[in-house]
């Protein structure tokens, strides 16, 4: 399956969601911020990266664009809580998947994170 880092700020949100990615047998890796994402990103590949856009130190969207500078053929999801922050999104619409409106069912991020790895 697939290597997938997730970047998210809510420590009981993130473990939730590596917690129910695993069980689709995905091996998942987390960072608390976009720095640590960053950092998470150059130890090994990737397939995608799942990522909260609203974060403290790097947001998600400065995240996204450098990730895919660096590493082009990784799939990009982002989720956010906030339609202003939805909207941010949009000039990354070459470089991201989706953006997942939070908050979202187990269900819900699982089609996203398939979708977005099949896609």
């Amino acid at each position: 399956m697939a290597r997938i880092l997730i970047t998210e700020d809510e420590d009981s949100l993130r473990s939730f969601v590596a917690r129910a990615l695993r069980l689709d047998g995905h091996e998942t890796h987390e960072a608390a911020d976009g720095a640590e994402g960053l950092e998470k990103l150059s130890e090994g590949a990737f397939d995608l990266l799942l990522s909260d856009i609203r974060m403290p130190v790097m947001d998600g969207i400065e995240l996204a664009h450098r990730a895919h500078s660096e590493f082009p053929a990784m799939k990009i999801l982002l989720m956010t809580g906030y339609a202003e922050q939805r909207e941010r999104a949009d000039d990354l619409s070459l470089k991201i998947v989706d953006v997942v409106s939070k908050p979202f069912a187990l269900p819900d991020i699982r089609k996203a994170v398939a979708s977005a790895l099949a896609g």
